[in-house]
């Protein structure tokens, strides 16, 4: 696999956009608007209504049955699309701004690299993602950030030349292939202990073990409810739950944590997730990442991140505090973000994976 070199351009390179679009790129730094949406992405918010309210609106019915293009006349969907247009319609501006700078890919994974499916334990990548994935980590460092525990993860993707960031970026580990590590190259023995490069949340194992026994004894009254161990943090999953149930797991839940003040709960795609109450997510672990590399203070580096759900938006805050790099959210629907552009689903992640690789080459 090759090197990565860094290429310095000029700071003031123009960048082409396509005509008719009016989308602001690279995005304005971050501001009152940005904050607005982090309020609405913790769920402690009032803004946010209801725990049973959330949960609903995290994916109604008529989201997972939104059409291809949308209805004549939808002003909504073509407002939204101005704003987040497509990252394939865009590419050649998308190329245009990485040019002459390091590319740094970031990729979740569920809802990402393979679609959402009812059994967590069967969200498996197909071998066609595998080999985007691949490629593209021939050419950038690579890593996949996600709510998953690292482990798992990595057994879904099976390829040791990535970074793996699970727990939400709790749980960070390098690359143990020899090809493809980025960093300068260790020793065998040296390898092994600079292999696991970050893990903030180490203190609340125990708890985080507690926690898990206590929810698994709560969940097995509710049909369909599933409670997923992440290491550093928990998933309780109700995409299999009764509509109606709905607020007894969410009770449930909370009855729970009220003894544990330093656990924190918010919500993703029809799952509760319960994290240690630590200034850390997957913006921290972009940053982290981008600092392991070398790239913290450098303005010839792009990072890209591809992501589907709410807790993608911290790292899409990330790009937008730095002024550099693109945030991807993987979408059929319009919804409140901070990406630049967006992508409908697993299958154009693919296609711009293929495309970067061939523009790389």
């Amino acid at each position: 696999m090759t090197k990565h070199g860094v290429v310095v351009v000029p700071e003031d390179t123009v960048v082409g956009v396509a005509a008719g679009r009016h989308f602001s790129f690279p995005p304005p730094r971050t501001g009152d608007s940005c904050k607005m949406l982090a309020g609405q992405i913790d769920l402690g918010a009032a803004m946010m209504g209801s725990w049973l309210d959330s949960m609903k609106a995290s994916s109604p019915r008529y989201k997972l049955v939104a059409p291809r293009v949308a209805a004549a006349g939808d002003a909504e969907q073509d407002d939204w699309m101005e704003k987040h247009p497509s990252a394939l319609g865009e590419f050649e501006s998308l190329v245009a701004a990485a040019s002459g700078k390091q590319i740094v890919m970031f990729l979740d994974y569920d809802g990402t690299l393979s679609p959402i499916v009812e059994d967590p334990d069967s969200a498996v990548m197909t071998d066609e993602m595998r080999e985007a994935v691949r490629s593209v980590a021939e050419h950038f460092p690579t890593a996949i950030v996600s709510g998953r525990g690292r482990d798992k993860v990595f057994n879904f993707v099976r390829l040791a030349e990535l970074y793996y960031a699970g727990s939400h970026g709790m749980d960070i580990q390098g690359p143990t292939a020899d090809s493809n590590h980025h960093l300068n190259t260790p020793s065998k023995g040296e390898k092994q202990a600079r292999s696991v490069l970050c893990q903030p949340a180490s203190e609340f194992l125990p708890m985080i073990g507690e926690v898990h026994d206590l929810l698994v004894e709560k969940m097995a009254v509710i049909p369909g409810a599933m409670v997923e161990n992440n290491k550093f943090c928990l998933s309780v999953h109700f995409r299999c739950v009764d509509e109606k149930t709905w607020g007894t797991l969410a009770e449930q839940v909370r009855s729970v944590l009220r003894e544990y003040p330093r656990l924190r709960l918010t919500q993703g795609r029809k799952v509760l997730e319960i994290r240690p109450v630590i200034k850390w997510d997957k913006g921290r672990a972009l940053e982290f990442l981008l600092g392991a590399l070398g790239f913290a203070d450098r303005t010839d580096v792009f990072p890209i991140y591809i992501g589907d759900d709410r807790t993608d938006e911290d790292a899409f805050k990330v790009l937008r505090s730095r002024g550099q790099g693109a945030g991807i959210l993987v979408t059929r629907f319009p919804k409140d973000t901070l990406a630049s552009f967006s992508l409908r689903d697993p299958d154009e992640v693919k296609d711009l994976l293929r495309e970067l690789v061939i523009s790389k080459s």
